[in-house]
């Protein structure tokens, strides 16, 4: 469309998609019970899946392809935020810093809120200066989180862009990965998986590196 006008199912009447089966079109048997668990669905497969479509025609770079799950509670509560990340750059632009992308439904805790009704401190929130990648046009950085829980709970992940970096495109450099780590008590430091289930202890730290975005194009 060449003006702004509201997003609506009418948009998509003159689109179709022909796929042939396979990946993006795998063959489900008709009986539920027979058919593969989705996990994660909205909030990981997505995102690898835009970004696949994305790389397909050429218009950007990869964005942080997760979403950076993040749970932990007791028999006292449970919480559960999304964190973000950098933003693939294009041909026309630098990725933004900080953000969700594909999947943009949430908003973080505010920190006060969040120190205010569960038992963490959270020590740093910043962007995670140089992990976007390098290119004429930058990609955007990832986060920086690091909580200090004040009670005990069990703490789970479910991230992606831990192995694979996020790619950069037409000879722009690559996002960082993601990363994580538990800080003991104690000071013992722990690297973890990107999807991983542990109990963690009071005053135990938990430091998430969210990915940055790819850069586009070579740098002149």
């Amino acid at each position: 469309m060449n003006e702004d006008i509201p997003l609506n199912d009418g948009l998509m009447e003159p689109v179709s998609i022909h796929l042939p089966t396979g990946l993006l079109n795998p063959e489900f048997s008709n009986n539920p019970d027979e058919c593969p668990a989705v996990v994660g669905g909205n909030v990981e497969i997505s995102q690898r899946l835009t970004d696949t479509l994305l790389k397909a025609f050429g218009i950007a770079a990869c964005s942080q392809g997760t979403m950076n799950n993040v749970l932990f509670g007791n028999r006292q509560f449970g919480y559960y935020e999304t964190v973000a990340g950098g933003v693939g750059a294009t041909r026309n632009s630098d990725g933004a810093s900080g953000v969700h992308q594909h999947m943009t439904n949430t908003r973080i805790t505010d920190p006060e809120i969040l120190e205010h009704r569960y038992p963490i401190r959270l020590k740093r929130f910043e962007i995670r200066q140089g992990s976007g990648g390098k290119g004429k046009h930058k990609g955007g950085d990832g986060l920086i989180r690091e909580y200090e829980f004040l009670d005990d709970v069990e703490l789970s992940i479910l991230s992606q862009h831990r192995k694979s970096a996020p790619y950069g495109m037409n000879g722009g450099e690559h996002g960082k990965t993601g990363d994580q780590w538990l800080i003991t008590a104690s000071g013992v430091k722990r690297h973890l998986d990107g999807i991983t289930q542990l109990k963690v202890h009071k005053n135990d730290i938990f430091l998430l590196k969210t990915p940055g975005g790819g850069g586009f194009g070579k740098r002149s």
